[in-house]
């Protein structure tokens, strides 16, 4: 679940409990449903969004064990896998359709489809003390969603990095990934790392900008991996995947 507090013109969106905040259906319509408030509240006035978290955890992504965990037949599992698929890709073209600015706080792990959902905001602030940046598919034999790599290679410049995270499922800690351009800043722990998101959002927010120009400048720079969101082809493969897990 999540919280959604307004701050000013700044909307603060906290994922709450001291679980991994896995990317079940429960908390992605949370999540959702919080983007649709925030869409209805801000007025013409300019906004900013942060994403940010309590516990270890930003997002562990999927939510494999409730997909596996049920009465069901595998049949049940498929439905799941394709659920979350479907479910967080609708949130990634949430936030992409944003009118305003939005920044990621991460103030622990966010591996896979958690790192993903950093990702999708404009900006990456991170704490230094605990966490990384992690994409675990290769590491636990899945196939990584052509989207998400569209996704990576919108958002970080280097291809060395993109075959580090893909390819070797490197682990990147705040200071890391500031060095290989992952992210925006890196800071000393979680209160110094929401503080500078909200300091971020601040100067955004003075630049006066239309929220609505922003959001269609942004879905053009974005708009091979909207195409892309629009489909996940490992869930052809949705039978194995959850034979596997």
């Amino acid at each position: 679940m999540c919280t959604l507090e307004k701050r000013g013109s700044l909307f603060i969106l906290t994922l709450i409990g001291n679980d991994e905040h896995r990317l079940n259906p429960t908390l992605i319509d949370s999540i959702r449903d919080a983007l649709a408030r925030v869409r209805s509240q801000s007025s013409s006035s300019s906004s900013a969004l942060i994403t940010t978290a309590v516990g270890k955890f930003f997002s562990n992504g999927y939510d494999l064990n409730w997909a596996t965990n049920h009465s069901g037949s595998i049949d049940t599992t498929v439905d799941r896998l394709n659920l979350m698929s479907f479910n967080l890709r609708s949130l990634f073209r949430d936030l992409i359709s944003l009118p305003m600015p939005t920044i990621a706080a991460v103030n622990g792990h966010a591996s896979a489809g958690g790192f993903i959902l950093a990702l999708s905001h404009d900006y990456i602030l991170m704490r230094k003390d605990r966490g990384y940046l992690y994409m675990s598919e290769l590491d636990i034999s899945l196939k990584i969603p052509a989207w998400f790599v569209k996704l990576l290679k919108n958002r970080i410049a280097s291809p060395a990095v993109h075959r580090e995270i893909v390819l070797k499922a490197a682990k990147f800690t705040a200071t890391a990934a500031l060095e290989k351009g992952i992210i925006e800043s890196s800071h000393d722990g979680v209160e110094e790392t929401v503080a500078a998101a909200v300091k971020l959002g601040d100067s955004l927010v003075k630049r006066g900008w239309d929220g609505n120009v922003y959001c269609e400048i942004r879905k053009v720079m974005m708009s091979d991996v909207l195409a892309a969101s629009e489909y996940d082809e490992t869930l052809e493969d949705a039978v194995k995947i959850a034979s596997k897990i």
